[in-house]
């Protein structure tokens, strides 16, 4: 009994403490709070942010800038005039057309339905207001009426580039955070690091003169000289757009790339947006077709299967094809050529001039299957370009050892095989770059104040001989010239070239009605200044690529031309 009393009272005097403790904490928590509190009063933090980096062409004027903008806002407590008289004098600043009735009514409505909202003492009223329309508000001296100062993306040349460029949103937070295009893949280094400052003041926020402060200085992103030159690149806006509505097109896209170093002279598609105003397009507009989409090449590719086997030397330029008269049986299959004409005892070279699916074929079973995929390994086929552009896709390509004869015969003439367009021209420019691998980019220089940083273009291994680049590209010269899409050949020029026209496959099977029409070449031929790939989906007034995708390469070329100092050969 005595035991069990002494244990109750040992629990009792071990609650009390507890109590006491938790009497004594919450005592102590309760100043730190109102101390907090206190600081939180006589204390104001500010935030401040780090400006955007500019996206820069190749000459150093702007791609992308940022640019100043401002938040107007209505501290209600303070306004003088009638919330609709408030609401009237600014919605003609606030509409895109002042004259348009019913926009104007629709934001005076807006407003002062923002302007008569209960127990609210401060709201915004409109985002991103320009400066000189911050300047003409101001002038209306509202009383009540604010704006805070904030940073926008400028994009000056509109929807040029944009997929290129991307555009800059709000992240969840609701902090700026580039996406797409350079803006996604850089956006790191664009943003920089914000800052921030503390300043002692009053009860009413307003700072004491000899109060303590702290600043820590925001730190800019960093610009990003392109190797975009604005000149090709507005040419090509201009052309692609003429050509899709030209050939009736639902699509196209066109790169130009120096083909020594691998840097993205211009890139341009269509449709496209204005990543100014992001906003006002739907989600399918911002992804790059150049880097993103996959196409079955059709005979653009056969300049690839076709140095390979230069390069095995399985065949030479003057090597006969003697299954050429006529179609081919592969498997259960029957091989065809585009327009059902035949050349018996074709030449390798012959066989490029005339497209010939049925010449491919002979080339394709002399290399084989395994040789034939350790070369598109090497092109970089089924594998990501390493673009510095944020969205880049690549379609697999069939595991070696997995390939059957038919995989091989289609292959070899560009069908059954997917790619990029971005791949198809880092390939083709192995060709123009005698042999050697070169990986695209954007990108050439990094830059902030006084410090910059070159980006080295990338060049990889020679996977082709010099004899066979010499043999493929006398091959595309003669195609130039002499192949289907002859009539359009820009005469005296150096030009090495290729025409493709694929069928899409849809569910499975091949559409006739729908196809891809493409053109690779690059000028001149020997020691080019430039290489360009033109595609556009399911043109309409022709299926054919030397009716369509052609006319429109050597409609660019000439302008191309003067611009890079190439001349006539005669």
């Amino acid at each position: 009994m005595q035991i069990r009393l002494r244990l109750i009272g040992g629990l009792f005097l071990l609650a009390l403490a507890a109590i006491v403790f938790r009497l004594f904490y919450w005592q102590i928590m309760r100043g730190r709070v109102l101390s907090s509190q206190a600081r939180g009063q006589y204390e104001t933090d500010t935030a401040l942010s780090a400006p955007r980096g500019n996206i820069l062409a190749s000459d150093g004027t702007w791609l992308a800038a940022r640019s100043e903008v401002y938040l107007v806002y209505a501290e209600i407590p303070q306004l003088k005039d009638p919330p609709k008289a408030i609401a009237e004098k600014l919605a003609p600043f606030f509409v895109e057309d002042p004259e348009d009735r019913g926009q104007l009514l629709a934001e005076i409505d807006r407003l002062y339905s923002l302007l008569t909202k209960k127990e609210v003492v401060w709201i915004p009223l409109k985002q991103r207001v320009a400066p000189e329309t911050k300047k003409n508000i101001e002038a209306l001296g509202i009383a009540g009426i604010g704006f805070e100062r904030g940073e926008a993306r400028l994009y000056p040349e509109a929807s040029a580039a944009a997929q290129l460029l991307g555009f800059v949103g709000k992240n969840e937070e609701g902090e700026d955070k580039g996406y797409f295009g350079l803006e996604g893949y850089y956006d790191l280094s664009l943003t920089g690091k914000p800052g921030y400052s503390v300043r002692e003041s009053d009860a009413r926020g307003t700072p004491i003169l000899l109060g303590s402060s702290k600043e820590v200085t925001a730190i800019s992103g960093v610009d990003l000289v392109t190797t975009i030159d604005k000149r090709v690149q507005l040419t090509l806006e201009e052309k692609l757009k003429e050509g899709i509505e030209k050939y009736g097109a639902k699509g196209g896209t066109v790169i130009v790339m120096d083909p020594t170093s691998g840097g993205i002279l211009g890139m341009s598609s269509y449709p496209s947006y204005d990543p100014g105003s992001y906003w006002k397009y739907g989600d399918e507009f911002f992804k790059n077709p150049a880097v993103s989409d996959s196409f079955e090449p059709g005979s653009v590719f056969k300049i690839l299967v076709m140095a390979a086997a230069l390069d095995a030397k399985v065949v030479e330029p003057d090597t006969i094809c003697d299954v050429c008269g006529g179609p081919v049986k592969v498997d259960k299959y029957t091989i065809e050529t585009w327009n059902q004409q035949y050349n018996p005892n074709s030449s390798m070279t012959d066989i490029i001039v005339h497209s010939d699916n049925v010449g491919m074929t002979f080339v394709g079973s002399k290399l084989g299957a395994d040789a034939l995929y350790d070369y598109l390994d090497k092109f970089g086929i089924g594998k990501l370009t390493g673009i510095d552009l944020q969205g880049e896709a690549t379609p697999a390509l069939r595991e070696k050892g997995a390939w059957s004869i038919v995989d091989l015969a289609t292959a070899s003439f560009g069908q059954g095989v997917a790619i990029t367009p971005i791949q198809m021209i880092k390939a083709g420019a192995i060709i123009a770059n005698g042999g050697r691998v070169v990986d695209p980019h954007v990108v050439g220089r990094l830059e902030k104040d006084a410090w910059q940083e070159d980006i080295s273009a990338k060049t990889g291994e020679k996977v082709l001989s010099d004899e066979a680049v010499n043999q493929i590209k006398a091959m595309m010269v003669e195609a130039a010239k002499n192949g289907e899409a002859k009539w359009t050949y820009q005469r005296g020029f150096s030009v090495a070239g290729k025409t493709g026209t694929a069928l899409i496959p849809i569910s499975g099977h091949y559409d006739a009605e729908k196809t891809i029409a493409s053109f690779i070449g690059f000028s001149p031929a020997q020691n080019p200044k430039f290489i360009m790939l033109i595609t556009l989906k399911e043109p309409q007034s022709s299926p054919w690529a030397s009716e369509t995708a052609a006319p429109l390469w050597y409609a660019i070329a000439r302008d191309l031309f003067p611009y890079f100092g190439i001349q006539p050969e005669n």
